[in-house]
């Protein structure tokens, strides 16, 4: 009996020594497990947020244009167009009002010196050669009072004041045009806004819920139509006092021109 309880503690011995490896095997291999599946989650996440990174840098790296061309088709063609061809058409005219100002301002100053210089010496046509060849509006009223020197003072007087009020008016041209698209453009943007809001009002009722999903597309719509509409406003807007500006200057060149210029005459003509 005592060589047989012997024999089967040995082998329980054995037994607890061999368990105990396979025990410490497999505590390994779980923590292992865990710490793929956690490096597997850890590089979802990262690889997420990457995506997300080059998304936003994609965005981002949209140019001006782009989006601009987005945001004109999500406010619909049939709305934007209208605001788009007030822009360029009051551009156009802007360009041109302000290209024929730059080219009728004159240095006054110098012209009325020529002036004097050749009346001085009663060389009238010399006079007239200087006006013809001097461009702007001040020029061309000299030169018509120079014209009818021999009517007298009276005549050149009229003739000044005259041809001064149609040189004025040619200065003025195109602004009432500048004036309609100014006034067209934020007028089509709030039309583009009210058949927007029929237009999701009408989603509204058809879908019998008034859900985002539901109004976001007529609600866009009159959105962007009213912020293109103002912004072209805007544009065409400060191009407009700019050009009364300049207008308003070279009126106050014409004024004190022709008073330096009759004062010329009187001075000299005999």
């Amino acid at each position: 009996m005592s060589i047989v309880g012997l024999l089967t503690f040995a082998n329980f011995n054995d037994v607890q020594a061999q368990d105990a490896p396979n025990a410490e095997a497999t505590e390994q291999i779980e923590a292992t497990d865990e710490a793929v599946a956690t490096e597997a989650v850890a590089t979802e996440a990262a690889e997420a947020e990457t995506a997300e990174a080059t998304a936003a840098a994609t965005d981002d790296t949209k140019s001006f244009h782009q989006v601009l061309k987005e945001k004109y088709i999500q406010g619909g063609a049939g709305w934007m167009t209208p605001v788009l061809l007030c822009l360029i058409f009051g551009m156009a005219l802007v360009i041109e009002r302000i290209l024929y100002l730059n080219m009728a301002t004159t240095n006054v100053k110098k012209l009325l010196e020529g002036i004097e210089d050749n009346v001085k010496g009663g060389n009238y046509d010399g006079a007239k050669e200087l006006c013809r060849n001097t461009r702007g509006p001040v020029a061309s009223i000299f030169y018509q009072g120079l014209d009818r020197i021999d009517q007298g003072l009276e005549n050149v007087e009229k003739a000044v004041t005259s041809y001064g009020g149609v040189q004025m008016a040619r200065l003025e041209n195109n602004l009432t045009w500048i004036g309609l698209f100014i006034a067209l453009a934020p007028s089509f943007g709030f039309l583009g806004t009210v058949v927007g809001m029929v237009q999701a009002f009408d989603d509204i009722e058809v879908a019998g819920d008034i859900s985002p999903t539901v109004v976001a597309g007529g609600m866009k719509v009159a959105l962007l139509t009213t912020i293109f509409g103002l912004i072209v406003a805007i544009i065409l807007q400060i191009f407009y006092n700019y050009i009364l500006t300049k207008i308003e200057s070279l009126v106050d060149q014409m004024e004190d021109g022709s008073i330096s210029f009759m004062d010329i005459l009187v001075k000299y003509h005999k």
